[in-house]
């Protein structure tokens, strides 16, 4: 079944909104060190890029080449949050090592992101895509994408709260100091677990061992950022260039 024309619309209107407010409260993030318009442009430029391509990365491989080219599919359905964020994360890195940046920009993502990915899934929520499995509870809600006509966990909701949540604990850690150099990673982290978690409540058919492949992905990701956190502290490059080293 097709997502219907009106709701494609605001789907595109909703990621495209998702993606300016990041922008703008990037822009707006406090910072110690200044990066000049070529390094800015050159970060942003990474942190959108990388997401985009992170985020359609799994369906090209999975629906084929010649379908992943169609650009105007990157603005619609068939794409996943979770590789999407890490994408981003790896872009931004990129833009640093091709601009000559060593200082670390990540705190001063972690609030647009948090934002910029509630607003994403209440795109999700009003395609009706990313639904959950079906619940007999009075929150549950018809999704015709699904196929039938049961009742389903609105994960798109639960996951809007969830990073609402998340962008107000970001911003009483910078308010008050804690966990600098770590908002990021700390968010990322959290997502990660939050997602490996949500995976019971979503249709998505087992890969191995009774888990989905987001669940297994997860495990190394988690992983890789714990690491790349670890490399950081034990070889700081640079002074921090936000509030904090990220």
């Amino acid at each position: 079944m097709q997502i219907p024309t009106a709701d494609r619309v605001l789907y595109a209107l909703l990621v495209a909104s998702a993606i300016g407010c990041a922008g703008l409260l990037w822009r707006r993030s406090p910072r110690t060190v200044s990066l000049n318009c070529e390094q800015r442009w050159a970060i942003g430029l990474g942190a959108f890029a990388g997401a985009m391509i992170g985020a359609r990365l799994p369906f090209l491989i999975y629906q084929g080449w010649k379908l992943g080219l169609d650009v105007p599919l990157l603005w619609s359905d068939g794409k996943t949050i979770l590789s999407g964020l890490l994408g981003g994360y790896l872009g931004v890195e990129i833009a640093k090592a091709i601009t000559g940046v060593r200082q670390r920009l990540g705190d001063g993502f972690a609030l647009p992101v948090a934002v910029g990915v509630a607003i994403g899934r209440t795109a999700c929520f009003v395609a009706g895509c990313c639904y959950g499995q079906p619940t007999g509870g009075a929150w549950g809600v018809v999704f015709p994408l699904s196929g039938d006509r049961l009742p389903r966990h609105p994960t798109q909701l639960y996951e809007v709260a969830f990073h609402l949540a998340c962008a107000g604990a970001i911003v009483l850690a910078m308010r008050r100091g804690w966990f600098q150099g770590h908002l990021l990673k700390g968010y990322l982290l959290a997502y990660l677990a939050y997602r490996f978690a949500s995976e019971f409540w979503r249709p998505e058919p087992s890969w191995w061992a009774g888990l989905t492949v987001y669940q297994w992905a997860c495990l190394p990701l988690a992983a890789l950022l714990l690491a790349h956190a670890f490399w950081q502290e034990r070889f700081p490059a640079a002074v921090p260039c936000e509030q904090s080293r990220a």
